[in-house]
């Protein structure tokens, strides 16, 4: 663009003037992950309005309330006033031994006789403030909705891995962690095989066979997106990398009859995950996998050097170390990060 002046303001004589303004690049974000992003966000950031303007989690037996407005302190601090169950059960309902009141009385402490399962959401309600014939307003609380997606993660990955604390898919596991490359080739294939299957398993599940009601064909309808899946790998590793291809040998076939590739699909399923949890459940299957494959390779590799007993060599010595990595990640039960 250019701007052009015909005379001096000040002395009276012509000026020409011109610049050149040089359109901007553009480095912004795509808008399309920025709103994926919000969407993931959002369900984390949302409050309940009405008598009670904020909920949360504030340790294992504790629920913690902002009010609207002050509160009635023989109201507000009496345990009775409070109904509280998990949104899934909501016929069992959970005993409140005792409400810290603030000062203020716009916020309480609610202490719980018993540990609280935090990870699944909570339901708070208080009958004594509603009106005679009103509905009773209720108050959902759960952890922020990122928080959710990463304990999923870390629940599959660490505390509740398949491979040490489920025991599933142990014949890929031994066959194919007597080298760490190899164990490596395979975890990151295995892992992109599960999110891939696991990813079309929720869009059948989804907008298939819920809708039509074919719950009953899961198993078959998620065995043969699997083996799809593994189909496509094969070929594709077949030409790619045919070393590592010959290195797998029968277990890449074995994959599409691993129980962890189809125990994702039936866990999205029981849970009614939506896209963002089946990502982070796949993800964690397929990195607990992998980890557990590494792990398994790295002191196979060293106990080839090691002075072990013949009748001890092999598989034998395979599983004791196996159940002594199952014993280990029995450290993370109760692991609680988010």
């Amino acid at each position: 663009m250019k701007i052009k002046m015909g005379t001096d303001l000040f002395f009276g004589q012509p000026v020409r003037c011109s610049a050149t303004i040089a359109p901007a690049k553009n480095k912004s974000v795509p808008i399309f992950v920025l709103a994926l992003f919000c969407l993931a966000l959002l369900p984390g950031f949302a409050r309940a309005e009405g008598m009670i303007s904020q909920t949360g989690f504030s340790g294992e037996r504790e629920i913690s309330l902002s009010f609207s407005q002050p509160l009635a302190p023989e109201v507000a601090g009496n345990p009775a006033s409070y109904v509280v169950y998990e949104e899934a059960d909501p016929d069992i309902r959970l005993a409140v031994s005792e409400v810290a009141l603030a000062a203020d009385q716009r916020s309480a402490v609610l202490t719980f006789a018993a540990p609280l399962n935090t990870l699944q959401p909570h339901v708070v309600a208080l009958p004594a403030l509603t009106p005679a014939g009103a509905e009773v307003e209720t108050f959902r609380v759960s952890k922020p909705y990122l928080g959710y997606l990463l304990s999923i993660l870390i629940s599959a990955l660490l505390i509740n891995n398949f491979v040490f604390t489920k025991y599933l898919g142990l014949c890929v596991f031994f066959g194919t962690s007597k080298r760490k490359d190899t164990a490596k080739g395979m975890g990151f294939t295995f892992t992109l095989v599960i999110v891939v299957s696991a990813i079309m398993s929720w869009f059948f599940y989804q907008f298939i066979l819920k809708p039509f009601h074919l719950n009953f064909l899961q198993i078959v309808i998620f065995i043969g997106l699997v083996s799809l899946t593994v189909q496509a790998v094969d070929t594709v590793l077949r030409k790619v990398n045919p070393a590592l291809f010959r290195a797998f040998g029968v277990y890449l076939v074995l994959v599409i009859a691993n129980c962890i590739i189809i125990a994702v699909p039936l866990i999205l399923a029981d849970n009614e995950y939506n896209f963002f949890e089946t990502f982070m459940l796949s993800l964690g299957a397929g990195g607990g996998f992998l980890l557990a494959l590494y792990l398994m390779s790295s002191v196979r590799e060293r106990m080839e050097l090691a002075n072990i007993p013949p009748a001890f060599k092999g598989i034998p010595i395979a599983f004791i170390v196996a159940g002594q990595f199952a014993l280990a990640f029995l450290g993370f039960s109760g692991l609680n990060l988010f």
